[in-house]
């Protein structure tokens, strides 16, 4: 079937949208014309066998304790049936009792497919083409469909069912957005994926599984089966998913069941509170996870997850911050990768969309650091691919491809490629939301060669390969955060502003005579002292010349230190147990590089400039980022300033000149 014939059917099915202007908003024509297109392809493909389903749903009838599922799909040949002997042009035939019949016809569906049409929120539909009339209409208009498995084979129908998706989709940006990936985008992030194992997949007899835990419509899926079916058209993809939105779900879960796929493969849930795939693994696991979404609804699960299941479980590395859960859907992937054998056979590969902020967020020791360390150290990171921004329907931000994998080839081990195709695209000819670029097929195979050039020769070099490639070895996006520390330094006064310090301190406020210490101590106002045992001396002596006791007891002493010490560069340097007690307020941070002695790098960056600066070793902490723009900026010299004079001055001679036009 040509792809003509999959346009004219789509538009048939399509047309149904000018019954519907006026009654429903244009954003939810695919509301009606999704679930119909599933329930006329149904049909068709159940026509074969309908009297003998028929037949065995009558010999079960009064048997209440046999349950006749397992009867009826064999009968079927399928995994779904219908009982009923109702079919669209039966209802169609009957205008006055269409919502009725169509009704009962639905309800006679296996639970599976009627769980699907549940989804789209079917009955509210048929209730609401019933109230306008049109209900018999639209029937009408799809039992003319032809979508027999003979007249359009699972492929096919699943390239009819994806441009309807893709029509729908385009009608509402917000829907577009949400759960719909510009193809193009998903055609690269395929062959990402499965590019390198293109000589195994055309091995005889080849089965591969797939899997996306965010899987919206089932584009990504869709695609990744096309890539591994074009390489060995006798292969055999199965392919899994799970979706959180009810409608998606349904799309999703149809297109599989168009297709003649198994469509319990697509659950429906949360990823992280409700895995519906357990512990199964995946040859391929491939996601465009919201971006920034927060994790709040599921954070007892989560954090339960992470404290008590460890290891067994999929959060041990770390949990990112609540307000972004794209590493967490990392982890989660990461769960389900195929083990490696002895032999080195088995294993995974990961393709996933990240924006920029799982790249770099997070600082040493927080959850995201922790994540990227993981990963790095378990040497699963393969490559990163920036991509333009404004690719995308409802953010114009940069994206990122994350590929990972547990068998990487010996000569890429240790290793990380970066790509830069940022400037591979073109521009599109009309905007959908914010999408205003797109991939061509030449950016497409451009960045799909490049990226196998890259991996092959990783092994050959380090750093540049390729103006828009750079491999590195996984510990140069480690650093080490060291927390340098410089020595209080203090000289001691007694003046109004120390005096006023020291008497609003909460140990000086708590005694009996607080006013009267505060009163002995005017009579030094003025005075200063280098060192604190000097000053020390002469404010005991002014209190006990006033008649009173010097007050003991470390937080006293703390608070006179505290507040009558004035920070001075030249001042003393305070003690805690014959060690210099740090200043917090001259506390810093730095990045080293891992690997490197912090000591020589303390002396080579810090001391020339603060020679009395030290390193505290216990706040060390081992921290991983991957600073991918950095790496790929060329500087640009300022435009000489001659230039931008002789601009400006020739900018403002134009006006002079339309002004006096406007006044001539």
């Amino acid at each position: 079937m040509n792809s003509s014939k999959h346009t004219e059917l789509a538009n048939h099915a399509w047309s149904v949208a000018d019954l519907l202007r006026g009654d429903y908003k244009q954003s939810d024509y695919g509301k009606v014309i999704l679930p119909f297109t599933v329930l006329r392809r149904l049909e068709c493909v159940l026509e074969p066998t309908r009297e003998r389903v028929a037949e065995t749903a009558a010999q079960y009838k009064d048997q209440e304790d046999i349950d006749p599922d397992y009867w009826l799909r064999k009968a079927s040949g399928h995994s779904f049936y219908n009982k009923s002997d109702l079919t669209l042009k039966k209802i169609a035939a009957d205008p006055q009792s269409a919502a009725k019949n169509l009704g009962i016809y639905v309800n006679a569906f296996s639970e599976n497919a009627r769980e699907v049409l549940d989804k789209y929120e079917f009955s509210q539909q048929i209730k609401k083409l019933d109230g306008a009339n049109l209900l018999y209409q639209v029937i009408g208009k799809f039992t003319d469909l032809d979508l027999h498995p003979e007249a359009v084979p699972n492929h096919n129908m699943g390239y009819i069912f994806e441009e309807l998706i893709r029509r729908f989709a385009e009608q509402s940006n917000e829907t577009a957005g949400e759960h719909f990936t510009p193809r193009e985008v998903i055609k690269l992030m395929v062959n990402l994926l499965i590019a390198p194992d293109g000589d195994a997949l055309t091995v005889p007899g080849t089965v591969r599984t797939v899997m996306d835990p965010a899987c919206g419509t089932g584009g990504m899926l869709s695609a990744a089966e096309d890539h591994i079916l074009s390489l060995n058209p006798d292969a055999t993809v199965e392919v899994y998913g799970q979706e959180l939105n009810p409608e998606s779900w349904a799309i999703c879960r149809s297109d599989l069941m168009i297709k003649g796929q198994d469509p319990e493969h697509i659950a429906f849930g949360n990823s992280f509170s409700d895995p519906g795939h357990g512990r199964e693994k995946f040859d391929y696991l491939l996601a465009n996870p919201p971006f920034g979404v927060e994790w709040k609804k599921v954070k007892d699960e989560v954090e339960y997850e992470h404290k008590h299941l460890g290891e067994a479980g999929r959060f041990a590395a770390g949990l990112p911050r609540i307000n972004d859960g794209s590493l967490l859907f990392l982890q989660h992937m990461i769960s389900m990768m195929k083990p490696v054998d002895a032999k080195g056979g088995g294993g995974s590969r990961i393709a996933i969309v990240f924006n920029g902020s799982p790249l770099f967020t997070g600082a040493a020791g927080s959850g995201e650091s922790e994540i990227r360390r993981w990963i790095l150290e378990n040497d699963w990171l393969e490559a990163i691919v920036a991509l333009p921004d404004q690719l995308f329907y409802n953010t114009g931000i940069s994206t990122y491809f994350w590929i990972l994998t547990n068998r990487k080839s010996p000569d890429h081990k240790g290793k990380v490629v970066l790509l830069d195709a940022r400037d591979q695209f073109q521009k599109m000819r009309k905007s959908l939301g914010d999408k205003r670029k797109e991939l061509g097929k030449q950016h497409i195979a451009d960045v799909t060669r490049l990226y196998g050039e890259a991996i092959q020769a990783a092994a050959d070099s380090n750093h540049e390969l390729h103006a828009k490639v750079k491999v590195f070895d996984n510990s140069a996006f480690g650093y080490q955060r060291i927390t340098v520390e410089r020595p209080l330094k203090l000289r001691f006064e007694v003046t109004e502003e120390t005096l006023t310090a020291l008497a609003a301190a909460k140990p000086v406020q708590k005694l009996a005579e607080a006013e009267a210490f505060v009163v002995a101590l005017r009579t030094l106002l003025g005075s200063s002292w280098s060192k604190k045992s000097e000053a020390l001396v002469a404010l005991k002596d002014a209190v006990v010349a006033a008649g009173l006791l010097w007050p003991t007891g470390a937080p006293f002493a703390k608070a006179v230190r505290d507040t009558i010490g004035v920070r001075d560069p030249e001042g003393e340097v305070q003690k805690v147990k014959g060690e210099p007690e740090p200043d917090t307020e001259l506390r810093d941070y730095e990045n080293v590089p891992l690997g490197e002695d912090v000591e020589d790098y303390l002396k080579r960056e810090v001391h020339p400039h603060v020679p009395d600066a030290s390193i505290d070793h216990t706040k060390t902490k081992i921290g991983y980022e991957i600073p991918l723009t950095r790496h790929f900026y060329v500087y640009e010299p300022p435009r000489p300033l001659a230039e931008i004079d002789a601009e400006l001055k020739a900018l403002e001679a134009e006006i002079q000149a339309l002004l006096g036009e406007v006044t001539e």
